[in-house]
């Protein structure tokens, strides 16, 4: 397999895939796809929960009020795209101290974004969702302690699980293929070199012949028969013999000193060393 279609692949399955993030309470329950950011770290296995705010200026390209709430509680905003960069946004969210940024985009566009940035200084996760998303959950947001969580999406796993699989099946595939190619072509080449000799027909024409004529009738009415197709001479048959005394009906001999062999079928006496 072309090792470039595998590290393509391999990225492919690697790359980062949309997760999962949900808003709920007891009368209403919202999940969206979202795109995690290339900077600051991912969303565990386990995914995060926490309490979900606003930003306040909305675009957090400015100082943003720091959220409310006990120690030890988590809090997550949203912001709105645009006006700076998102790598901003984020460093806006962290220094007002909340635990996980959402930025929502500002236009209705069938992908999201991929949220590109430096990630020194960040320690906190960040996500992207679609403007739909975003207004949802500014809406029916209410600053309740766990009420949005971030997580990963099965079908990110799976979909990672899947490609490695089918990267893992195709180079297994590409070995056996290598394997059985290189075993009939040295099979074949073995075949070449092995081939039955044979003589040439104008050789074999040479080899005399005679008319079967039938012996007198005798009182065991024995026939005589070709020890190749095992068919009983007939008068008149054209027999062809051979140096050691053997005879076959020409057509048969002929066929297999031609193609088969240079020995007679009966004694195994080779019948011609050369032309």
């Amino acid at each position: 397999m072309n090792p470039r279609v595998v590290l393509l692949l391999l990225a492919a399955a690697l790359s980062p895939c949309a997760a999962l993030v949900r808003l709920h309470s007891s009368s209403f329950s919202f999940t969206f796809l979202d795109a995690p950011a290339r900077f600051g770290p991912r969303v565990g296995g386990d995914g995060i929960c926490g309490s979900l705010r606003a930003a306040d200026p909305a675009e957090a390209c400015a100082p943003i009020k720091t959220p409310r709430g006990g120690a030890g509680r988590r809090a997550f905003v949203l912001i709105a795209r645009g006006n700076c960069s998102f790598e901003d946004k984020v460093r806006a969210a962290q220094r007002a101290g909340f635990d996980a940024a959402i930025v929502y985009d500002d236009e209705e566009k069938a992908s999201l974004y991929s949220m590109v940035g430096d990630s020194e200084g960040i320690h906190i996760p960040a996500i992207f969702v679609s403007k739909m998303a975003g207004e949802t959950l500014k809406k029916f947001a209410r600053g309740e302690d766990d009420e949005c969580c971030m997580n990963l999406s099965m079908d990110e796993t799976a979909g990672t699980v899947l490609v490695m699989s089918f990267v893992s099946l195709v180079v297994i595939i590409s070995v056996l293929a290598s394997f059985l190619f290189a075993r009939n072509c040295r099979l074949l080449r073995h075949g070449v070199d092995n081939r039955p000799p044979y003589i040439k027909k104008h050789v074999v024409e040479k080899l005399p012949c005679s008319a079967y004529s039938a012996p007198c009738s005798s009182g065991d009415n024995f026939q005589e028969a070709c020890a190749i197709c095992l068919e009983d001479y007939n008068n008149g048959d054209t027999l062809r013999h051979l140096p050691c005394k053997h005879e076959f009906h020409k057509i048969c001999i002929d066929s297999w000193l031609t193609k088969w062999g240079t020995f007679c079928p009966i004694c195994k006496l080779e019948v011609i060393s050369g032309e």
